[in-house]
């Protein structure tokens, strides 16, 4: 990343979770958790620049899902915010910054948006503010503003431990085997979810399959899709369709337009359906919103394992 220079422009990736396994609540009350998460190719643009002083954080938003979440925010309640305060407490600096995020990530849609706009903004400043901080220094502080944020700070398909702060990159393979991107269809049904109110819900009576977690590593260094398919996962989904029977109709609606696996990331509202090729992933996606018949915001994009953080040809689409 360049370096000596008072503004940057970076990408903030999206993400969705392959598989989820919560854990229990701990004494601290947070829920451990187990996840295999992925970021894929849909993006808000974030732009950091250094200031005398101060942090503020202007959002601007347009046709996203849960857009009315960010205009009632302040700028101090937004994780890019707390993040780039959280990077100056911890290296001591005076200065402040500016941050711009263009929102493009449906909010409160467990795709990671806040997340991924606090990661873009800890790896900006780190070379704005010239502190040649390594990522593992980054992911750590990122790990008390977000538990997605060590994972997105990361980049690439990792497993995600405890609460977010214990990261471990998955092998990819090389070579042939990597010849075919996988794609996915995200569907939103235009509104926010709590992810505390979800997780209060959560019994740890519910079934959990343990074996889920290692399949999906395994089917990741494989660069295996119908390994995948077959061992997506998620331990909150039972509560996100009994509270919201409306993304279980979205669910169905994409298995049944032809999706190799469908799920909900994170707590909810989005869900993801898996497909072999652009060309497949536009066509389930079409009839999707055929089926579906209602005004969900829909996208196609590519799952980005080892963190490409740019990429030839067009890897988002609207449908």
């Amino acid at each position: 990343m360049p370096r000596g220079t008072d503004r940057i422009t970076l990408r903030a990736w999206a993400k969705v979770n392959l598989c989820l396994e919560v854990l229990g609540e701990r004494p601290d009350g947070y829920h451990a958790i187990r996840s295999v998460v992925v970021p894929v190719s849909l993006s808000d643009t974030v732009t950091v620049r250094k200031a005398r002083t101060g942090i503020e954080t202007e959002v601007n938003v347009r046709g996203v899902p849960g857009d009315e979440l960010a205009r009632g925010f302040a700028s101090c309640d937004n994780l890019a915010t707390q993040a780039a305060a959280a990077l100056q407490r911890a290296a001591g600096r005076r200065g402040g910054a500016r941050i711009r995020i263009d929102k493009r990530i449906p909010i409160g849609g467990g795709l990671g948006g806040g997340s991924a706009d606090a990661a873009a903004v800890l790896r900006g400043l780190n070379a704005v503010w010239n502190l040649n901080l390594p990522a593992r220094t980054l992911m750590e502080i990122g790990a008390g503003v977000g538990c997605d944020v060590p994972a997105l700070v990361c980049g690439g398909a990792v497993l995600m431990e405890g609460i977010g702060e214990r990261i471990i990159p998955l092998r990819l393979p090389r070579g042939p085997a990597r010849r075919k991107p996988w794609w996915v269809v995200i569907v939103n049904p235009g509104f926010s979810i709590s992810t505390d109110d979800i997780y209060a819900r959560h019994s740890s009576t519910l079934t959990s399959e343990r074996s889920a977690i290692n399949n999906m590593s395994l089917a990741v260094a494989e660069w295996d899709i119908g390994l995948a398919a077959r061992n997506l996962f998620n331990d909150l989904q039972a509560m996100v369709f009994r509270k919201y029977p409306l993304i279980e109709l979205v669910a169905e609606g994409l298995k049944k337009s032809g999706a190799v696996g469908v799920l909900v990331s994170g707590s909810g509202s989005s869900v993801f359906g898996l497909a072999r090729s652009r060309r497949e992933a536009k066509g389930i996606a079409r009839r999707a919103r055929e089926r579906l018949s209602g005004p969900f915001w829909t996208r196609v994009a590519q799952i980005l394992p080892d963190g490409v953080t740019a990429a030839h040809g067009p890897l988002e689409a609207r449908v």
